[in-house]
């Protein structure tokens, strides 16, 4: 058996759910492994997407779980068989893992929902606006690595599932970089909003009782609602989360979020009025 190096954040997210079901089952890994005819070095590995599993073996663990969710079990081996090689894995050693982890969860996404503070999303920026955001890191990049990052952001706009994005008038009105670049990036906010995948909603300072300000994220929506994953900025990357109690308060949040958040036409009127500001 092969190991993977570095395994990816989707082929970590198999073995989670892999674990999850075994624990469930309350067997140990090396019960898991007897039943299997593997030993527990193997299952240990599986669950922790340093190894493959094929489709015979995961259907075999699931049957040993006693998992019934066929739906589910379709999902997982969708998953571990995949051998999808999208156009990040070119920034594979040139970029941090967490970028081609979310390059990678945007492809796989079934729908995407992102909620913005204090930036415009990613998805949404212009070349100028990345760029000015990559050049406020600390430690300075090198020229190389600046140019990486804006190229790397511009390609995973290529947008194909449904992306709703609730953004504070606070991200639209920061500057990064000067008044013409801030023009042009709320005129490109305008143009992809008329997209039929792609809805923005903004949120004015002058509402009242807006107490979210700590909810800014991206929802990734995977096939099954128990596969669905957040995503959120840490200061060294991007933090992945996927436990259940944890994804219902984060569709709660995004929920309220929206539901205080101008209408899209509305969003449209108010973007526009902030740009003819500038």
């Amino acid at each position: 058996m092969v190991l993977r190096r570095e395994p990816t954040a989707r082929q970590m997210r198999l073995g989670v759910e892999l674990r999850r079901l075994r624990e469930g089952a309350e067997l140990t890994t090396i019960e898991a492994a007897a039943l299997l005819g593997a030993n527990r070095v193997q299952i240990t590995q599986i669950e922790s997407g340093l190894a493959g599993v094929s489709d015979e073996r995961l259907r075999r663990l699931a049957s040993h779980y006693d998992c019934t969710d066929q739906e589910f079990i379709d999902a997982l081996v969708a998953m571990a068989t995949d051998r999808t090689r999208g156009w990040w894995e070119a920034y594979r050693g040139q970029l941090p893992t967490s970028f081609l982890d979310l390059a990678e969860l945007e492809n796989h996404a079934a729908f995407l929902h992102e909620v913005a503070i204090l930036y415009v999303p990613g998805l949404l920026q212009t070349e100028d606006y990345a760029r000015a955001v990559f050049s406020a890191r600390v430690p300075e990049l090198t020229d190389d690595e600046l140019a990486l990052r804006v190229q790397h952001r511009m390609r995973r706009q290529q947008i194909t599932p449904a992306y709703d994005s609730v953004i504070h008038e606070s991200a639209l009105r920061i500057r990064v970089s000067d008044r013409a670049a801030s023009r042009t990036q709320l005129l490109k906010l305008l143009e992809l909003s008329e997209a039929d995948n792609i809805t923005i909603r903004a949120i004015p300072f002058d509402l009242d009782g807006f107490a979210s300000a700590a909810s800014t994220m991206t929802y990734a929506g995977g096939p099954l609602p128990k596969l669905d994953t957040v995503v959120r900025d840490v200061p060294h990357g991007s933090a992945f989360i996927d436990s259940e109690a944890q994804l219902t308060a984060f569709r709660t949040r995004f929920r309220k979020v929206e539901a205080v958040s101008l209408d899209p036409g509305q969003s449209r009127d108010f973007i526009n009025r902030l740009a003819k500001e500038l």
